[in-house]
């Protein structure tokens, strides 16, 4: 396993060592408290069927209203 020194200051170690548990490397410690990376496949289920579909009307209405504010604008500038 390939391994990197990095510099923290005191009180970045501390906050460190207080959450390192029996047994566990900073290494460890590292890798359970940050966030792996993520994927937009996290974001399924998030909202409920409803919400979903809400959302959609949203955005559907929002899409009219700026392509006719788009359309004005262009109406305007000929």
């Amino acid at each position: 396993m390939a391994t990197k020194c990095i510099t923290i200051t005191v009180e970045a170690y501390d906050r460190l060592r207080s959450q390192k548990q029996e047994r566990e490397s900073f290494s460890d410690v590292i890798a359970r408290i940050t966030p792996k990376k993520s994927s937009l496949l996290d974001l399924v289920g998030l909202l409920s069927p409803k919400e979903a579909d809400d959302m959609k009307k949203h955005i559907a209405v929002s899409r009219k209203i700026t392509e006719e504010r788009m359309n004005k604008i262009a109406e305007m500038m000929r």
